[in-house]
């Protein structure tokens, strides 16, 4: 499981080009985007209870949306393409949770992480987007760490 230190919470503040405001037990991040005027605000929590056992817990609010991925493993940073993966893994399952600086937001639940390294040639386009999305985070998934 991943605890988020203060260099991490930097990094992706830097790519997100937004400050975090720390809460006591999470950091608090808004996002704007001018253009659409749409507009999201997460928060990363470090390292909490969940259950019987402590991880950290990312939550996204948006306007009608609220998400949550719990016992978060790992992210990936992307300056290219302005956003931050958040991954949680399971099972042989990966979540991803992308947030992008323009105020976005997608989630990609139980994915099989054979997907990933697999063909998306091959794959339907409803289940290509997956795929592609999280094909990132392979680098971070433990058995890809070296």
């Amino acid at each position: 499981m991943k605890v988020f230190t203060k260099k991490d919470i930097d990094r992706i503040s830097k790519v997100l080009e937004t400050e975090p405001k720390y809460k006591g037990n999470n950091y608090r991040f808004v996002l704007k985007n001018k253009e659409t005027h749409q507009h999201i605000s997460f928060e990363i929590y470090p390292d909490i209870p969940i259950g019987n056992q402590n991880g950290s817990l990312i939550s996204v609010y948006a306007p009608c949306t609220h998400l949550q991925l719990q016992f978060c493993t790992g992210y990936v940073v992307s300056e290219m393409l302005g956003e931050v993966t958040f991954i949680g893994e399971c099972g042989g399952k990966i979540s991803g949770l992308i947030i992008e600086k323009g105020a976005g937001c997608s989630l990609y639940a139980n994915v099989d992480k054979e997907i990933l390294s697999g063909d998306f040639t091959t794959l339907g386009p409803e289940v290509m987007l997956s795929g592609v999305a999280l094909s990132l985070a392979e680098e971070i998934l433990p058995e890809n760490k070296k």
